[in-house]
């Protein structure tokens, strides 16, 4: 892994610092949608989270009139 960090950085003219960052800001994105659903879905199967049907927010938005 670190080769290929030093390969890109050598490569594009950017520090290995900025590719790290850059892995790490857009990782945390993808593991807080990831983490964040999971836990809602878990806290929908336990009945703790209001679900709402398609017709049901299609009605309350005034999509189907």
């Amino acid at each position: 892994i670190e080769q290929r960090l030093d390969y890109l950085a050598a490569q594009t003219g950017r520090t290995k610092a900025y590719y790290l960052r850059e892995l790490v800001a857009n990782g945390l994105d993808d593991l807080e949608d990831y983490y964040l659903a999971a836990a809602t879905m878990e806290r929908v199967r336990k009945g703790e989270e209001k679900v709402y049907s398609a017709e049901q927010v299609r009605k309350d938005l005034g999509l189907d009139d």
